[in-house]
C-alpha cells in the first residue's frame, strides 16, 4: 500500500496498513531460536493451562499401614490405606510489548518498504532472557525460587581439603575432585530411599572448563572424561549423565561461592509452570500518533515436587 493511499489520521487505514506488517513481523521473529536463553533443556516445561489459567490444584499422594501378627479366629484385622495432600501452583501474568510511531509507520509507506523486525524481535529476546532468569533463580516480589536456589533442596558444602584448606577444586587433586562430584550424584538416591537417581550434573562454566583440561595422573584422560564414563548413574542404567556448564551457577552458592547440582530430571522432580509462553497481540492505537503491540505471558515458576530428587553442592 503506497503512501498515497493512506490516511494515518484515520485508524483503519492506520491498522490496515500496519497489521499484515506485523503479521509477517511476529512470524519471522516466532523462528528465531535464543540457545543463551534455553530453560527447557534443563527441565520439563509444563504448558498446560493457557495465558488466562490462575494456576493449577494438583494431589500428591503416600500409603500408610502396618502388617501385624494376627491369630486365626481374631476380628482385628490391620488396614493399609492411603494419603493425598492438595496442593495448589499460582500463575502470573507479566507484559512485554512494543510500539510504533506515527513518524515510522509514515517513513515506511513513503518508500514503500515494510517495517523492520528489530522491535519484536527485541521484545521477544527480552521476554525469554526474563523467563530464563527466573527459572534460573525465580523473583522474590512474587515468593518464587528457582533451579539453583530452592530452599528446600539439600545443601552441603564440599570438603575443605584443597591446598591451604581450601573447597575449590582449583586447589584440589584431581580424586579429591571426582570424590566431590560422585559425593553429589550419589546424593539424591541416598536420600530419597533409593528412590530417585541423579541424571544430570549442573556445573559452573568455568569449573566445567577446568574439568575438561585436567588430568588426571599423567595419562590422557581427564576428570571430565572419567566422570562421564564411570559415575553411579551410568553404572547403574548403562545412560549417559548429562553434564551441562552455566554462568548461573558461578556465584549460586553461599556467601556468593560456586555451586554444582545434580538432580534426577523427571517431570515429578522438577518441572517449570509455564502455562503462557510470551505472546504478541493485534496492535492498538494508544494515542494520536502511537500504536501499541502488546505482550504478555503467564509464568507459573519453577517447582520442586521431590526436593530430595536434587542436591546442591557449594564453595567448589
Amino acid at each position: 500500500m503506497f503512501h498515497s493511499q493512506i490516511n494515518f489520521a484515520d485508524a483503519q487505514q492506520a491498522v490496515g496498513f500496519l497489521t499484515p506488517q506485523l503479521l509477517r513481523i511476529n512470524t519471522e521473529v516466532d523462528m528465531q531460536k535464543y540457545p543463551s536463553f534455553d530453560y527447557a533443556r534443563l527441565l520439563f516445561v509444563d504448558t498446560d493451562g493457557g495465558m488466562w489459567s490462575r494456576g493449577s490444584i494438583f494431589y500428591s499422594g503416600d500409603i500408610a499401614g502396618k502388617p501385624e501378627w494376627f491369630a486365626g479366629g481374631a476380628f482385628d484385622i490391620p488396614y493399609a490405606d492411603i494419603s493425598t495432600t492438595q496442593f495448589l501452583q499460582e500463575n502470573h501474568l507479566k507484559a512485554l510489548g512494543y510500539q510504533w510511531f506515527r513518524q515510522e509507520l509514515e517513513q515506511a509507506a513513503q518508500m514503500g518498504r515494510n517495517l523492520g523486525n528489530e522491535k519484536a524481535a527485541a521484545c521477544r529476546k527480552v521476554a525469554e532472557a526474563n523467563i530464563y532468569a527466573m527459572t534460573i533463580r525465580g523473583d522474590a516480589t512474587k515468593g518464587l525460587t528457582g533451579i539453583v536456589n530452592n530452599p528446600n533442596v539439600p545443601t552441603a558444602t564440599v570438603p575443605a581439603d584443597g591446598t591451604g584448606a581450601a573447597t575449590a577444586f582449583s586447589t584440589k587433586t584431581a580424586d579429591q575432585i571426582n570424590r566431590d562430584i560422585n559425593e553429589i550424584l550419589n546424593a539424591p538416591y541416598n536420600a530419597s530411599g533409593e528412590t530417585q537417581r541423579a541424571n544430570t550434573l549442573l556445573l559452573p562454566t568455568t569449573r566445567l572448563q577446568s574439568l575438561a583440561s585436567t588430568r588426571i595422573g599423567t595419562g590422557t584422560d581427564t576428570v571430565l572424561k572419567f566422570i562421564q564414563e564411570n559415575n553411579s548413574y551410568t553404572l547403574e542404567t548403562k545412560q549417559p549423565l548429562t553434564i551441562i556448564g552455566t554462568r548461573e551457577l558461578e556465584t549460586a552458592g553461599g556467601s556468593g561461592t560456586a555451586r554444582m547440582m545434580a538432580y534426577d530430571n523427571e517431570k515429578d522432580v522438577l518441572r517449570l509452570y509455564l502455562p503462557g509462553p510470551h505472546e504478541l497481540f493485534p496492535a492498538w492505537q494508544k494515542g494520536a500518533f502511537t500504536w501499541e503491540v502488546p505482550g504478555l505471558f503467564n509464568y507459573g515458576g519453577v517447582e520442586f515436587r521431590r526436593p530430595k530428587g536434587a542436591a546442591y553442592r557449594d564453595g567448589i
